[in-house]
Formats: structure tokens, sequence, C-alpha cells
């Protein structure tokens, strides 16, 4: 104690003798008071949990660097047509079958499915089938597009090959 007054002294800073004084007691920390969390009945969530409404905003905790496409799908993929999505297929031809129209298309590794009103793709639905084309309606991922869905149209011919 003595050597560290004398180094203390020596440098210029005021020395103060240590005094041998009772501990002060050290207060007890307050116990935290028992919180009862609620249960909202409708949702089964707590009633204090944060949620973001939206409200035709964007949703700021989004990256503005990826759009649509370019965001991871929460879904995972399965084999067949459940897992190929809408721009991935080509439409390769139109038959009648029982009075009814089906679509032939072609996945990307040249697999052939035949698809009918109401089939589901990965990122969609067929919703009509004509002679001349095929129309999906196609759920849209951005979200910062105010659209949900929109309708994809794959025809049998080209524009420029009818001409």
């Amino acid at each position: 104690m003595a050597l560290l007054a004398l180094v203390i002294g020596a440098s210029g800073l005021a020395v103060v003798p240590a005094m041998h004084a009772s501990p002060q007691p050290v207060p007890e920390p307050e116990q935290p008071s028992e919180v009862t969390e609620t249960i909202e009945p409708e949702t089964g969530e707590p009633a204090d949990a944060y949620s973001y409404d939206a409200a035709g905003r964007r949703d700021p905790f989004v990256s503005l660097l990826a759009r649509g496409a370019d965001l991871p799908s929460t879904r995972e993929r399965v084999d067949g047509l459940l897992g190929l999505g809408i721009n991935e297929v080509a439409l390769r031809g139109v038959v009648i079958s029982g009075g009814a129209y089906l679509a032939v298309l072609e996945a990307p590794d040249n697999k052939s499915y035949n698809v009918r009103i109401d089939d589901r793709l990965f990122d969609g639905v067929v919703l009509e089938i004509t002679p001349e084309a095929v129309v999906f309606l196609q759920e849209v991922s951005d979200p910062l597009s105010p659209v949900t869905e929109r309708e994809i149209r794959k025809s049998l011919r080209d524009a420029e090959e009818g001409r």
C-alpha cells in the first residue's frame, strides 16, 4: 500500500490515505415481479407480440436489391410437375381428350407432362387451355409489388411465325 501511495505521490496526484472503514452493505437486486403473458384465443400468439402491418407500403426489412424471382423461396421444390415453375416449361402441343383440351408441357430436362385446367405447378395453376395456347395464373412472390397474381399466356406458335 505504501509503495502504491509513493508511486501515485511521485506522479503528482494527490494521495488520500485509505481508511479502514466497514464495508458498505450491498443492496440486494430487486426480484422481478412475476410476468404473466396473455395469449390471444383466436391466434394463439402472445398479446404483446410485435407484428408489422404494411398497409400498402414497402416493408423496411426486405432488401431493395433483391426482387421477385431473386428472392429465395420458402417452399421446397419436389420432383415432377409440382416442382416446375411456369417460366421453366414450354408448350409443345394441345390435344383433345374426352371433349376437353389437354396441354403438353415440356420441362427443361426434356420430360413431357400432360396438364388439364386447375393442375398445379410450383408457382401457379393452369387457368385455361385453348387450341392455340395455355393460360397460367402465376403467384407473384415480389413483396414490393401490389399485384399478387398475374396471367401468363404461352402460345404454340410465336407471333413472328404467324406472319
